[in-house]
C-alpha cells in the first residue's frame, strides 16, 4: 500500500457518474483517471477521506461544469495520451480510502497537476461544494 496521497495527484478509479447513481447504479464501467482533489487525514479515526473529481477525455455535457485541462497540465499529470482533456467540477465521488471498495491502494499516482491548476479547480469546484449538490458516496 502507498504511504499516503496527496492533494491534485492522479489515479484510476472506478468513478460513478452522478447520472449512473440517478440510475441506481453502484458500479461504474470502468476505471478512469481521476484527480484527487482534496485528501483529508483523520489521525484520531486513522482515516483518510477522498474528494474524487472525473478526468475525461470527451468533453462535457451541457448539465455539467467542466474545466478543459492544458497540455502542459496533462503531461505533469501524466495523461499524454490525451489529445484533450476535462476535469469535472460540479460533481465528485467521496470515499474513504482505508475502507473503500473502489480504490486501489496499491497504486501508484500517474502524475499530479501543479498548484496553481490546482487552486482554480478548488476555486471553482468550491461553488458547487456550496450548494451541496454532485456528491456520490461511494462508501456504502
Amino acid at each position: 500500500m502507498t504511504d499516503s496521497f496527496d492533494d491534485g495527484e492522479i489515479v484510476e478509479y472506478e468513478y460513478l457518474w452522478e447520472w449512473q447513481a440517478q440510475k441506481g447504479r453502484t458500479n461504474a464501467e470502468k476505471d478512469r483517471p481521476v484527480c484527487l482533489a482534496m485528501v483529508i487525514r483523520d489521525d484520531e479515526q486513522g482515516l483518510t477521506h477522498l474528494i474524487i473529481l472525473p478526468i475525461s477525455g470527451t468533453p462535457p455535457r451541457p448539465d455539467q461544469d467542466a474545466m478543459a485541462i492544458p497540455a502542459l497540465e496533462l503531461r505533469r499529470a501524466g495523461l499524454s495520451d490525451f489529445k484533450s482533456g476535462w476535469i469535472t467540477v460540479s460533481e465528485y465521488n467521496y470515499d474513504v480510502l482505508e475502507r473503500s471498495f473502489h480504490f486501489d491502494s496499491n497504486q501508484k499516482p500517474r502524475g499530479r497537476f501543479s498548484g496553481p491548476f490546482m487552486d482554480q479547480i478548488l476555486m471553482r469546484f468550491r461553488r458547487h461544494l456550496v450548494q451541496k449538490r454532485g456528491r456520490i458516496d461511494r462508501t456504502r
